[in-house]
C-alpha cells in the first residue's frame, strides 16, 4: 500500500506545485511540455526521452513529480549551455540525496557553483594531472598485465569481465589515491562502491528528490544509503589519518598527499574554507568516477567485439603491425596511439553508441538565460540526454549501426568529446585518466587474447531497462583465448613493477 499512497501524494503535491508555478512562468516563451508527472519510471530512460522528441523537439519540458526539468536531445543544444552558456548553466540541483551522498556539497561532481568549488575543482584538477603525468602509464600496464598472467592460467574458463574490470580499475585507483592496491583494501573500496551505486538508483531513493519530507519516514533505500556513506566515510577516513602520521611536507606519495598539502597551502594563502571533508570527497568523487564508468566502458567495448568478431580481428592485425610478437618489451606508449587509429575509432563508436553516463548530471540555470530560443528561468533543471544526442540521425549516418570506421575519416566524424567527457565548467576531471587506461587495457588485453562467447547465444548488447547513472550492462562471460604467437612468446616473460 505505501506506492500507491506515495504516488496519490505525489499527485495532488504536483497538481498544487503546477498551480502556483504557472503564473510565475506565463509570461515566458518555454520550452513545450510533454504530458505526464512520472516519465522516470520509463525502462531505457534515454531512448524514451529521444522518442519524445520527435513529437516535441529537441528541447522540451517534463514533469518529474512536482518539479519540471528541461530535456536537451540534440548536440546542438547540449553545447549550447556546455560551451555558448556554460556559466549559465554551471549550477547543480539540490536535494536530500545529493546532500547525503556530497557531504552538503563538499565534493566537485555534485557540489553547486560557488567560488569555493572552483578552488576545491582546481586542486582536484592538478593531483590528477600530477598522478597522470607521474604514475599512472607504467601502473596501468603492471595491473593490465598481472590480470593477463592470471587469465592465461586458467584460458578457457568462463570469466565474469565485467568484474575482472570493475576490480581492475579500483586497483588503479586505490594505488593512485593511497598507494595501496593490497586485494583486502581493493575488495572493500570496490564492494562499497557497488553498495552506493545500488542504493542511490533504488526507486525510494529517486522520490526523495521530488518529496523530500519522506526523509522522516521508514523509505526502504534511505536506511542502506546511510550505512554504505558511512562505511565509505570510515575507508576514506582511515586512509586520511593513516598520510596525516606519515606524510613528509614537500613530498607526494600520493593523489591524498598532495590534496592534503594542497589543502594547507590555499588555507594559509587565501583563507579559504576547503577542509577535510573536501579532501574526502574529492577522493571519493575519484574512486566512483574512475572505476565503474571505465569499467563499464570497458566491457561495452569487448561486448561489441563479441557480437563483431571481424573488427576484433582487424583490431589485432593492427597490434600486431605495430608491436609485433607478443614480448616483454612489445609495448606501445600512450603518446603514440596515433599508430593504433581502429582502436581509437573502435573506443569513439562504442561510447557514442553506450556512453556510460547516458544522461549526465543535471545542470541548473545560475541565472535566466535561454536555450535555443526558448527562455529557461533561474534555478530550471537541466537533464542532457547525451545518449540521445549521439544517436541522432541529423548529425550521424545510420546512428544505431556500429561502425568505427566512421571515425578514421576526420572529415567524416563528428567530435563528441564535448557529448561523452563534458567541457567547460563542469567537463570531466577524469578524461585523461579514463582515455589511458581504456586505450592501454583494450591493447594489451587484444594484442594477449582473442575475446569469444560462451556456447550458445550472444549475450545481449541492450542495456538493462533501469539503468540509473551509469548505463548498466546485462550479466555476461566471455572466454579469453591466449593468441598463438602470445602463447609462444608469452613463455617466461615477466613485467616488473
Amino acid at each position: 500500500m505505501l506506492l500507491p499512497g506515495l504516488l496519490l501524494l505525489l499527485f495532488l503535491l504536483t497538481s498544487t506545485h503546477l498551480f502556483r508555478g504557472r503564473r510565475e512562468l506565463c509570461n515566458l516563451h518555454l520550452p513545450p511540455l510533454a504530458p505526464g508527472f512520472l516519465h522516470q519510471l520509463q525502462p531505457n530512460l534515454p531512448i524514451y526521452l529521444l522518442g519524445l522528441s520527435q513529437k516535441f523537439g529537441p528541447v522540451y519540458r517534463l514533469r518529474l513529480g512536482p518539479q519540471e526539468v528541461v530535456v536537451l536531445n540534440s548536440k546542438r543544444s547540449i553545447e549550447e549551455i556546455l560551451v555558448t552558456k556554460s556559466r549559465d548553466f554551471a549550477g547543480r540541483p539540490q536535494g536530500v540525496a545529493n546532500n547525503l551522498i556530497s557531504k552538503n556539497q563538499a565534493d566537485v561532481s555534485m557540489g553547486d557553483y560557488t567560488h569555493l568549488w572552483k578552488a576545491h575543482k582546481r586542486l582536484t584538477r592538478s593531483a590528477l594531472l600530477y598522478s597522470v603525468h607521474s604514475i599512472l602509464e607504467s601502473l596501468v600496464e603492471q595491473v593490465t598485465q598481472e590480470l593477463c598472467e592470471r587469465m592465461r592460467a586458467q584460458a578457457g574458463t568462463p570469466v565474469d569481465i565485467q568484474k575482472e574490470f570493475s576490480l581492475l580499475t579500483c586497483r588503479i585507483i586505490s594505488y593512485l589515491s593511497f598507494t595501496d592496491k593490497e586485494d583486502t583494501v581493493v575488495q572493500a573500496f570496490n564492494n562499497n562502491v557497488q553498495d552506493l551505486m545500488t542504493t542511490w538508483e533504488h526507486w525510494s531513493i529517486k522520490i526523495l528528490e521530488f518529496l523530500p519530507f519522506l526523509r522522516f519516514f521508514p523509505i526502504p533505500g534511505l536506511r542502506k544509503l546511510k550505512q554504505a556513506l558511512e562505511t565509505r566515510n570510515c575507508l576514506v577516513e582511515k586512509q586520511l589519518r593513516q598520510h596525516k602520521e606519515t606524510m613528509v611536507a614537500g613530498q607526494w606519495r600520493d593523489i591524498t598527499d598532495f590534496m592534503l598539502q594542497g589543502v594547507n597551502k590555499l588555507q594559509g594563502e587565501r583563507g579559504l574554507e576547503l577542509h577535510d571533508d573536501h579532501v574526502l570527497m574529492s577522493l571519493v568523487d575519484i574512486l566512483i568516477g574512475g572505476t565503474e564508468t571505465t569499467a563499464s566502458a570497458l566491457a561495452w567495448t569487448v561486448l561489441f567485439l563479441l557480437h563483431h568478431p571481424e573488427i576484433q580481428k582487424r583490431l589485432q592485425e593492427e597490434l600486431d603491425v605495430q608491436l609485433g610478437p607478443r614480448t616483454s618489451d612489445s609495448r606501445i606508449q600512450y603518446k603514440d596511439r596515433w599508430r593504433l587509429p581502429l582502436l581509437n575509432a573502435t573506443i569513439s563508436e562504442v561510447m557514442r553508441l553506450r556512453p556510460v553516463v547516458p544522461l549526465g548530471l543535471p545542470h541548473r540555470a545560475m541565472q535566466p538565460s535561454s536555450i535555443m530560443g526558448y527562455d529557461i528561468p533561474k534555478g530550471m533543471v537541466i537533464i542532457t540526454n547525451l545518449q540521445g544526442a549521439l544517436l541522432d540521425s541529423t548529425v550521424w549516418e545510420q546512428p544505431h549501426e556500429f561502425r568505427p570506421e566512421r571515425f578514421l575519416d576526420p572529415a567524416g566524424s563528428t567530435n563528441i568529446n564535448s557529448m561523452i567527457f563534458g567541457c567547460g565548467p563542469r567537463s570531466c576531471l577524469g578524461e585523461p585518466m579514463a582515455r589511458l587506461e581504456i586505450f592501454l587495457v583494450l591493447a594489451q588485453l587484444l594484442h594477449t587474447f582473442t575475446v569469444l562467447p560462451l556456447e550458445g547465444a550472444l549475450p545481449s548488447l541492450e542495456p538493462q531497462p533501469y539503468s540509473g547513472v551509469n548505463l548498466k550492462l546485462q550479466p555476461f562471460q566471455v572466454r579469453l583465448q591466449p593468441r598463438q604467437c602470445c602463447e609462444i612468446a608469452g613463455e617466461g616473460s615477466s613485467f616488473a613493477g
